[in-house]
């Protein structure tokens, strides 16, 4: 064998094991949640500790959030390729930046109706929405449930509320106290807050906005449009190996509920399965997101919510449906089959 043929060889070989390890190598994804890691953060807590991402070639990195607008804005800034977020501030984002280079877009629906609620409790003598007229609120201003107030307001005749902005913490904590009479926030998420300050939950009234006419999408899995574009391949293989962590929690939520203590070990794992059990029903496995399909929404129900969140929010411009989701990278509907059946009564 020639010294030069050798040399050839050789660097044939080394371009071939260049080239193999290049296609092999993983994809970095940075991911930014809603909230801290509570119940719900399993579902993306436990696609990584199962190594389903890394089974797709993606090396997902999940981080806590403080909540959807700062979600919103992480992925917008290029922070963060991808994100979770209510779909409302991702419309609000849209519409009062039409001219931002990077707006986030929507990419599969997790809750397919908004967590919010109004939560009172039974003493103060409120039993209807149209109750809440006249009445203290309570909530940080952006809450969602509190951005969307107008429309449930519209929606059940509710008028002349005045509202008093808290953090977080305090929000459940003024309520039991009755510094406020009722308070907007995540059903699954307030509740149990309400209940941990010493209060039973059949004393506490609750107005869910999905059964008081408000019929807006919840949070979403949204994407930077740099990653659309330059790698839509990771997106795609990101929610299928979402979509068959989101099934193992919605299957056995006890057990996926260790992964976010491996995450944070002071978690309350008894209350963090339960809240986790609690936005499966409501938002996750409920009637409207079996009747649409896992991950996916309905055009009509969408522009209507676009309308809402244009009226409701006052946006510089009007928000455009077609821009905030791409529904171009599901996995196929027989992989979004995960929702249990309901139990026969």
């Amino acid at each position: 064998m020639s010294k030069r043929f050798f040399l050839k060889a050789t660097a044939m070989l080394a371009l071939v094991t260049t080239m193999g390890a290049v296609h092999a190598q993983t994809t970095p994804i940075k991911f930014q949640l809603d909230w801290r890691f509570e119940g719900p953060a399993a579902l993306f807590l436990t696609p990584v500790a199962k190594g389903y991402f890394k089974d797709a070639k993606l090396d997902v990195t999940v981080d806590a959030g403080n909540g959807s607008g700062a979600a919103v804005t992480r992925v917008a800034s290029g922070a963060y390729d991808m994100g979770f977020a209510d779909l409302a501030a991702l419309m609000e984002f849209h519409a009062n930046n039409p001219d931002a280079p990077n707006k986030p877009v929507a990419v599969m629906m997790v809750y397919n109706n908004t967590p919010a609620s109004v939560m009172s409790l039974k003493k103060s003598g409120i039993k209807t929405p149209a109750d809440l007229s006249g009445k203290k609120l309570g909530a940080p201003v952006f809450d969602a449930g509190r951005r969307a107030f107008p429309i449930f307001a519209k929606e059940n005749g509710i008028s002349n509320v005045a509202w008093t902005a808290m953090d977080p913490p305090l929000r459940e904590t003024m309520l039991v106290r009755g510094d406020v009479d009722a308070i907007t926030g995540f059903t699954f998420t307030s509740l149990l807050n309400i209940e941990a300050r010493g209060v039973k939950a059949e004393d506490v009234t609750i107005f869910q906005y999905p059964d008081f006419g408000v019929k807006l999408y919840g949070n979403a899995i949204i994407a930077s449009p740099k990653l659309i574009k330059e790698n839509p391949a990771a997106v795609k293989a990101f929610l299928a190996a979402f979509t068959k962590g989101a099934k193992d929690v919605i299957t056995n939520p006890a057990a996926a509920i260790n992964d976010v203590k491996a995450r944070d070990g002071i978690i309350n794992v008894e209350l963090e399965t339960r809240r986790m059990k609690l936005a499966i029903d409501t938002v996750i496995n409920s009637p409207g997101a079996r009747e649409e399909g896992f991950g996916q929404i309905r055009g009509p129900r969408l522009s209507l919510m676009a309308s809402q969140v244009s009226d409701a929010f006052s946006t510089k411009s009007r928000v455009n449906p077609e821009a905030v989701w791409n529904g171009s990278f599901l996995p196929t509907t027989k992989e979004l089959d995960i929702l249990p059946k309901p139990a026969k009564k």
